[in-house]
This record gives structure tokens, sequence and C-alpha cells, in this order.
């Protein structure tokens, strides 16, 4: 029989507080994804999302003229 030593939860919702309480006292690695951090990995890695349109904001690179 083999054990897991981490374990990964989504949910597009929240967790509840006894919920993170168990995954924070958890002998294993527990990591609890939530509806925020399920959306900004979404973003991060392009999964279901589309870019719509990209801005370039662009600065004077002050070294340059030293």
């Amino acid at each position: 029989m083999q054990r897991a030593s981490v374990g990964v939860f989504f949910t597009t919702s929240r967790f509840a507080k006894d919920a993170e309480d168990a995954a924070d006292r958890s002998s294993t690695s527990v990591v609890l994804v939530d509806r925020r951090e399920f959306a900004k990995l979404m973003i991060r890695y392009r999964v279901g999302t589309q870019v719509r349109r990209t801005v370039q904001i662009v600065v004077v690179d002050e070294d340059f003229f030293v």
C-alpha cells in the first residue's frame, strides 16, 4: 500500500475555517487552492482564458544616459 505525501484540493468557492485548520495540522503537505488562487493560476498558465488586449508601459532607462 502506497501513501500520499502531498495533497492538493481545489474549489471554485472558499474553504471553511475547519478545512484550513485541518490542512495546517496535517502530517502530510496539504495545499488548499480556493477560487481566488485558482483564478490566478488559470490566468498565469493561460488555462481556460483568452488574452483580449496587451498593454505595454514604457519608461526611460536612466542608466542608458549615464
